[in-house]
């Protein structure tokens, strides 16, 4: 089963896992001279003191904590600056201008510090988006069932659905983009937050396969569902987290929404295929992606601390010190947000992070970055 929640890396300093090759080339630099921590503390007061603060600190929400972070992390993120491959002008003026000793020096010094004091509470209680999601899943239980599966013909199942698509739909509800005034009154109040968390929690039920349809030709609507493949996956099973899966979904739905395009739903793709389809044709699509098995779109831990587990296998070890990832705990949260919504948002240069953190929508990365800005830092 596609796991959209995977252990997430997040960051301290300047966040990301470099690339094997980047971290090769950073360690055989590291090892070309010995660093000299009085230079870096010259450095720091000099070009560093003024957004991290002398004693490794962020100054400032957002800025990060550089105290007790890992030295080659902080050399190697200094050398994308340089290089251009990290976007934020002044650090790439300045790191234009550091020789590699500077660099290396620098980045010793405030290895060297203490970490930062925690200041977070440390007993705020850390729920994941998917307890999150099953508090407010009760406003949809009359309709769609209390678990996602609905029992009410014409009513479309959620469980299992994908998740950014299951948010979209809500929100084009609300905005009187699709006519239901039940739908447009329920969870009016929500923020988008909470909207991903209900989405990400329907996501990972267990689908329940609905009855078979009355009407429609299964098997005349396989070959005219050949376009929808290419967008919904094999058999209606979607592997996009913003494209619905079809498998097993109540079929009087399914033809409702079809021709939906033909009048009020708007989407070019699927307005200029359905135009082609017969009312019949339609009958016989919706009959064949209900006879098929649904799957459930997502595997979701039940609490924050088991969404970071995988990020700790390279972050936060105690024995990962030689290790170009970098420490996260008791990072700033504001930093930590902003840092891997770039890395999803494709604003900075890591194909690992990149494909890691795709998926992931804010709820999640609020969630996990709260969670470590509250833990202590080592």
């Amino acid at each position: 089963m596609k796991t959209l929640i995977l252990g997430m890396v997040l960051s301290a300093a300047l966040i990301g896992c470099s690339d094997k090759k980047e971290s090769t080339a950073s360690t055989t630099s590291e090892k070309q001279a010995a660093a000299d921590v009085g230079a870096g503390k010259t450095i720091a007061e000099r070009d560093c003191k003024a957004c991290h603060g002398l004693n490794g600190g962020g100054t400032a929400p957002a800025i990060p904590h550089l105290a007790a972070q890992r030295a080659r992390y902080l050399y190697a993120s200094l050398k994308e600056y340089k290089d251009g491959k990290r976007a934020h002008a002044a650090l790439r003026d300045m790191a234009t201008n550091m020789t590699e000793a500077d660099m290396r020096n620098v980045a010793a010094y405030f290895a060297s510090l203490p970490p930062i004091a925690n200041t977070v509470e440390t007993d705020v209680k850390h729920s994941s988006p998917y307890e999150k999601g099953k508090a407010l899943v009760a406003a949809c239980a009359k309709c769609h069932g209390e678990d996602g599966n609905s029992k009410i013909p014409g009513t479309p199942s959620l469980a299992g659905q994908q998740p950014h698509y299951l948010v979209a739909a809500i929100q084009e509800y609300h905005q009187g983009d699709r006519a239901k005034d039940a739908m447009r009154s329920s969870l009016r109040d929500s923020d988008k937050f909470e909207l991903e968390n209900l989405a990400l929690y329907l996501a990972a039920q267990t689908p329940v396969q609905r009855a078979a349809p009355t009407h429609g030709d299964p098997a005349a609507g396989e070959p005219a569902s050949a376009m929808c493949g290419g967008c919904h996956g094999s058999h209606g099973v979607s592997d996009d987290a913003a494209t619905p899966s079809l498998a097993g979904q109540d079929a009087q739905y399914l033809v409702k929404a079809i021709k939906a395009y033909r009048t009020t739903r708007k989407n070019w793709g699927m307005q200029r295929y359905v135009a082609g389809l017969s009312d019949k044709d339609i009958d016989n699509v919706a009959a064949f992606y209900a006879t098929q098995k649904p799957k459930a779109a997502d595997q979701v831990p039940t609490s924050t601390q088991e969404l970071a587990a995988k990020c700790n296998r390279c972050h936060d070890q105690d024995d990962n010190s030689s290790m170009a990832a970098p420490k996260m705990k008791g990072q700033d949260k504001d930093y930590l947000v902003m840092a891997l919504r770039a890395y999803r948002d494709g604003k900075r240069v890591s194909s690992t992070m990149h494909n890691m953190s795709f998926p992931y929508s804010n709820a999640i990365i609020e969630s996990l970055a709260s969670w470590y800005a509250s833990q202590p830092a080592k």
